[in-house]
Formats: structure tokens, C-alpha cells, sequence
């Protein structure tokens, strides 16, 4: 059986590139699977900080979703199967998007249907001068991303983008907050690791610390973000000792000011 879903890791960093190129990376049932399996088992690895999601080539990060697959299975399958399947290909979805890690989608070329779908649901996104995104399911009578773009975008410019269907260039969507940074193409790859590796070098804890309260705090009021902080910075991770934080300021000065002052420079 044919590895549809490749990785490979450095520097706390786990590439995940989906395999099916000719196909421009068609996300079938077992790309997905792999997929899914392949965050969940790095995001439970101590040596990696950050994931990375892309496709193999030069021409698609995702043409999204299998039609031919698709096609056979409506022909083939139960409505039983056929929900079932659906069922485990969403959940699938969304505990890609609730990985406790950071996750970075390097957007390689276009991203439509079902493939933007999984790039909205990633924390960021770098893409190259040719990525273009689309969000296809209403002009094929289906609904998704209602849960992922709008917290990318805010809802009027989601609302553009689903209710239309249309491409979305690389400009654009570096302009509307789509793409975090967009670069020439032959630079993708060392740009998206370049935030890879810092992310992953940053304490674990406290990065997934961010993540988790982020998502925690989707629709809470101001006070209820600043009791979720405190209670998980008492009770989950507890903020480091100055000599665990600083150790190379400390070093560097030999001793921290005994006055309370902080000198030109420190960290509070």
C-alpha cells in the first residue's frame, strides 16, 4: 500500500507532507486516515514542538477532496457506510484542528475544497507566490468551514469567501489574514521552518499552554480569558523561576539585581 502521508522530523519540527502529487494531493479516505494518525502520533512525541502540514510538488498544497473516490463510493456504499465514513473523516478534522501542538500549514499552491477546509483549521499558514485558497462547498450544495474560516478571517470576509466559492490569490490572502506570510516560491520551505524552529524552541509547555487557552477562550467575555489565564498558570503551568527563564541573561550578568530594579534590557 502506497505511504500517502510522509514525515519527517528536525530541530523539534515534524514536516507532514501529504503524497499523492499526479492527484494534486486529493485528499481520499486514506490520505485522511494518515493524516490523522500521523498528528495524533507527533502530538504525542517529546521531540516535537512544532507540525507542519503540506503537500508534496509543486503545484497543489490540496485539490481537496477525492471526487472520483467519491464517485465509486456513492455507487458502492450503504448510506450506513457512507455516514459512517463521513463521521470518522470529520472528527478526523477537527482533533487535526484541536492538536495541542502548534501547527503551521506551507501552503505550496492551491488549497480548494476539502483542503481549505484543513488550512483554515490550522494556527497559521505561509504560503508561496502562487497559493490561491477556495471554498467550494455551497456551489456543489454542501456546507463546510463555517467553523474554521471565521476565526481566521471574521465573518464578513467568510461570509464573502463561502458564500461565492471564489479563489482567493496569494496577495489577497495574505492581505485578509489567510496567509501569515507569503513568499517566493523557492523560499517556502526555508520560510515556514524558519517559524517552525523558533516555535519549537520555546518552552513546550507554555506554547501548548497559549494554544490550549486560546482555544479555551473561543466566545468567553475579557473576565472570563483573564480567569481561564490565571487559573491555568496556578493550577496546569506554572510561570518559570527566574533562573529557569533567564538562564542566559543570568549567566551572562553573573547575578541578578539585588535592588528590585531591573536593568535596561530585562525581561518582567
Amino acid at each position: 500500500m502506497a505511504d500517502f502521508v510522509l514525515v519527517e522530523k528536525a530541530e523539534g519540527v515534524a514536516i507532514i507532507t501529504m503524497n499523492r502529487p499526479e492527484q494534486l494531493n486529493a485528499m481520499n479516505y486514506q490520505l485522511s486516515a494518515e493524516l490523522h494518525e500521523a498528528v495524533t502520533r507527533l502530538s504525542a512525541d517529546d521531540d516535537v514542538g512544532c507540525l507542519v502540514i503540506t503537500g508534496a510538488g509543486s503545484r497543489a498544497f490540496s485539490a481537496g477532496g477525492d471526487i472520483h473516490e467519491q464517485r465509486e463510493d456513492d455507487r458502492t456504499r450503504t448510506p450506513a457506510e457512507l455516514d459512517a465514513r463521513g463521521a470518522v473523516r470529520a472528527r478526523g478534522s477537527y482533533e487535526i484542528s484541536a492538536c495541542p501542538k502548534p501547527t503551521i500549514g506551507m501552503i505550496n499552491g492551491l488549497a480548494y475544497g476539502g483542503a481549505g477546509v484543513l488550512a483554515s483549521s490550522l494556527d497559521m499558514r505561509v504560503g508561496c507566490e502562487h497559493a490561491s485558497f477556495r471554498f467550494l462547498a455551497a456551489a456543489y450544495g454542501r456546507i463546510n468551514s463555517t467553523w474554521t474560516l471565521p476565526n481566521q478571517v471574521g465573518w464578513p470576509i467568510a461570509k464573502e469567501l463561502l458564500f461565492s466559492g471564489r479563489v482567493v490569490e496569494a496577495e489577497e490572502a495574505h492581505r485578509i489574514g489567510l496567509l501569515n506570510h507569503v513568499v517566493p516560491c523557492a523560499q517556502l520551505r526555508e520560510k515556514t521552518l524558519w517559524l517552525a524552529t523558533m516555535i519549537a524552541k520555546n518552552r513546550r509547555e507554555a506554547v501548548m499552554g497559549v494554544k490550549a487557552l486560546l482555544l479555551q477562550d473561543m466566545g468567553c467575555t475579557l473576565e472570563e480569558q483573564w480567569a481561564n489565564e490565571r487559573a491555568y498558570t496556578t493550577n496546569v503551568v506554572r510561570g518559570a523561576k527566574a533562573d529557569a527563564a533567564f538562564p542566559e541573561f543570568i549567566a551572562r550578568k553573573g547575578r541578578a539585581p539585588s535592588d528590585g530594579r531591573h536593568e535596561k534590557g530585562d525581561a518582567s
